[in-house]
């Protein structure tokens, strides 16, 4: 096995701002956060905007807001048709960011991470997408289709723009390639538990472990656990091996319970959908 890196070798320098005051925050509370993943604009502007601004009422520490995308190639089955619901109502990127700025008139506080896919960045235009980014009051950054080896075409420019760009690791990421995906990463690394599309079974928990302990020894970055956790006994497990546990696929596949053969927002989706955060997040706050 290959010797640690030194910390400040790898760690990223964008000012991580409200990521780090709530990571701060959690370990000073001595328990893990909740970070919860909806996708910007489903399934439709106005529910999405009651979706949005419940979250953190109903347990949210941090909200990740997926970006439309008519190609996400990473993404299983429940996400995938949260963006073709969100881009068939008119969502983009444009109005994802539109949507966040109009979340920071009511909450100054609950980082908020945009996750998606180059594309669309790369069609908005980096220089004036990192602009209208800042501007609209989101925190950082996931893009999963760029590796470290392309950091010039926005993780770079984002750093020097102030902006969290936040890296996944993986079961595969081994010691020899850690350096790299850790080299300008800041706010959080997002630990991917097992291999393949969102939405499927998680690992076991002393494979997570494991991992977050290696993790652990490369940086001093809070480490969120993501893909499978779909329960607060799964949040409350994770969240005492890592910093936070990430859920998606499970809360996007209540929007879609609660929906009609049109795809639109049946009476009570957004109550519904919040409750069950505040269930998933009873694990961490018991």
């Amino acid at each position: 096995m290959n010797a640690p890196v030194a910390i400040e070798s790898i760690t990223g320098t964008a000012d991580s701002g409200r990521i780090t005051k709530r990571f701060a925050a959690l370990k000073a509370e001595g328990r893990g956060g909740l970070v919860t993943f909806i996708t910007a604009g489903d399934p439709d502007a106005d529910t999405f905007r009651d979706l949005l601004s419940g979250l953190p009422d109903a347990g949210a520490d941090v909200i990740e807001l997926g970006i439309p995308f008519s190609d996400p190639m990473a993404d299983g089955p429940a996400i995938q048709a949260a963006s073709l619901r969100a881009l068939k109502a008119g969502a983009n990127l444009r109005k994802t960011l539109d949507h966040v700025r109009d979340f920071r008139k009511s909450d100054d506080d609950t980082p908020v991470i945009l996750m998606g896919y180059f594309n669309p960045i790369y069609k908005y235009g980096v220089e004036k997408f990192l602009a209208d980014f800042k501007d609209s009051g989101a925190d950082g950054l996931i893009i999963v289709d760029l590796p470290p080896e392309e950091d010039l075409e926005l993780c770079i420019p984002a750093l020097e723009a102030g902006v969290n760009f936040i890296r996944l690791a993986t079961p595969t990421t081994d010691d020899a390639r850690l350096p790299a995906v850790l080299k300008n990463t800041s706010g959080f690394v997002y630990y991917v538990s097992i291999l393949g599309i969102t939405g499927t079974k998680s690992a076991g928990n002393d494979d997570i472990q494991f991992a977050v302990e290696r993790l652990k020894r490369h940086t001093d970055l809070p480490i969120a656990v993501g893909f499978g956790i779909n329960s607060a006994d799964a949040v409350r497990d994770i969240g005492t091996i890592a910093d936070a546990a990430v859920v998606g696929s499970a809360i996007v596949n209540r929007i879609a319970a609660d929906l009609d053969n049109d795809s639109r927002a049946k009476p009570g989706l957004v109550d519904h959908v919040l409750s069950f955060v505040c269930e998933l997040a009873s694990g961490v706050r018991g």
